[in-house]
């Protein structure tokens, strides 16, 4: 429309074309989607079609539901973005979303879809895509049975027609059995048999399985098939109120301190509860700081967890001795690889950086007769001469300092309170862990802690660590005391 015919419509004639112009906007707003560079993380998990189970976890509000729905109108039309490296279907599908009861179900991925009752197709499924909405009977108003998208078409290509259907966790196993299906979409964490029975839906198809939710049932069934188990067909997006850009710094501050103690780790970073408590309860922020510049004099040390059907792990760190400060600035994290690759990957990063190991790297291999750290050692890695413990008392010789792991923890929580171990901010995997080691029964739980453990031992012996160039100085600590958070180490 041209200015001219614009200015001579009367008030009324504008406010209806206004009115109509907002509509239109909100029925295409697929095509306006961008998400948060976590979301697009978690889009990506999903780009090989052999990753069938995938764990959006995250904070309360920061928009899992909201992406999970645009993806899924993707999957529902064949609309996806230039930009995309998800998963992609090349044809029609017929998918399951489903939440805890009908109230919820229509409330979050009915609203997310398909917009609210009186305006369909201002959701994530364009409106003119929308085919046909059956309502369902029952007690919920408004609450969608099934509805048909129109997939694809253009030209001279005939349109096809995707099918979803609603379901809720409150009906119960039995009505989730039967169907075959391409994707099963779960908003808020299901029962484990009905978790499993939509898995099972998928499973002639080859289809995925999406599950977005905040931990607030603690370490479940279906958060330590994820978290602890990670069959190798998953993938697990952490998704915390930090990544969830519509915050300012003041709001995000204001929202965390809402919350009470025993949901706030939950509820803003997406950590479950964790057995008998996390055995690191600091925040994210206390530890995190951007990468660093490290100059030359500061010593260098690696830490390396052996690991074999678990990861083997390994940690960089600079010390800066000014302000006993550790900065970790870099993490590795593979599994099931020879020494010969990890040691590759090692001495890319440095091959003058001494590493420290564990006890078991004195054990010999069944295969070749020798020990782990040996192998490491001939593959050209800077393996310290023995293993790693702790410093030895005043007057005792090296190696006498004992490798408690107790110990050991309260030395990292005690750097990690006062300040003096800082981890770069795109470490994600070192977060992960740090977030998740927990307790069970008062001892610390031997599950996905490899770069915890990585951190420890080069910890334990940072006395050792090395200045570029330096032929073989090391650099003498005293032994660990335990200090004061408020006012630094005791003695």
């Amino acid at each position: 429309m041209s200015l001219p015919t614009l200015r001579a419509l009367t008030p009324a004639e504008r406010a209806r074309l206004l009115t109509e112009v907002d509509a239109g906007l909100a029925e295409g707003i697929l095509a306006d989607y961008v998400p948060y560079p976590k979301q697009r993380a978690f889009h990506e998990s999903g780009g090989p079609l052999s990753i069938r189970e995938r764990l959006l976890v995250a904070a309360n509000q920061v928009g899992k539901t909201w992406s999970a729905g645009f993806e899924h109108a993707m999957h529902l039309t064949g609309r996806y973005p230039d930009w995309w490296r998800g998963a992609v279907f090349d044809e029609p599908v017929n998918g399951w979303v489903a939440s805890e009861t009908g109230q919820t179900t229509r409330d979050t991925v009915q609203r997310i879809l398909m917009g609210r009752p009186n305006a369909w197709g201002t959701g994530a499924v364009p409106k003119e895509a929308i085919k046909d909405i059956k309502r369902a009977a029952g007690s919920v108003p408004d609450l969608i049975e099934t509805f048909t998208v129109r997939y694809g078409g253009g030209g001279d290509v005939q349109a096809g027609t995707s099918v979803v259907t609603i379901k809720t966790y409150d009906q119960g196993r039995l009505r989730w059995q039967g169907e075959t299906l391409d994707f099963v979409w779960f908003d808020e964490e299901p029962p484990e048999d009905i978790y499993f029975e939509g898995l099972t839906r998928t499973n002639a198809r080859g289809g995925i399985v999406t599950l977005t939710f905040t931990p607030l049932k603690g370490m479940s069934t279906v958060v330590r098939r994820f978290l602890q188990e990670k069959p190798a067909a998953s993938a697990v997006t952490t998704m915390t109120i930090q990544d969830a850009l519509h915050y300012s710094p003041e709001q995000r501050a204001a929202i965390i301190a809402s919350y009470p103690a025993h949901e706030r780790d939950a509820r803003t970073l997406g950590v479950p509860t964790l057995g008998s408590g996390r055995i690191f309860p600091v925040a994210d922020e206390v530890v995190m700081e951007p990468p660093v510049s490290i100059p030359r004099h500061w010593p260098r040390i690696v830490g390396m967890d052996f690991g074999w059907d678990h990861p083997t792990a390994a940690v960089w760190m600079a010390w800066d001795r000014d302000t006993d400060t550790v900065h970790l600035y870099d993490a590795y994290r593979v599994r099931e690889a020879t020494p010969l690759i990890h040691s590759v990957a090692i001495r890319a990063r440095g091959d003058w950086i001494p590493v420290a190991w564990p006890h078991d790297g004195l054990q010999h291999d069944k295969g070749s007769g020798e020990a782990l750290a040996a192998q490491y050692r001939k593959h050209g890695v800077a393996m310290l001469k023995d293993k790693a413990t702790h410093a030895p008392a005043k007057g005792e010789k090296e190696g006498t300092g004992g490798n408690g792991v107790e110990a050991g923890l309260m030395m990292m929580l005690d750097r990690m309170q006062t300040g003096r171990l800082k981890v770069a901010k795109h470490l994600h995997d070192w977060f992960e862990e740090f977030r998740l080691y927990h307790r069970e029964d008062g001892k610390a739980v031997k599950l996905e802690e490899d770069l915890m453990s990585a951190t420890r031992y080069g910890l334990m012996m940072l006395r050792h660590a090395k200045v570029g160039g330096s032929p073989s100085r090391s650099v003498k600590t005293a032994p660990y005391q335990p200090s004061n958070p408020m006012t630094g180490p005791l003695g």
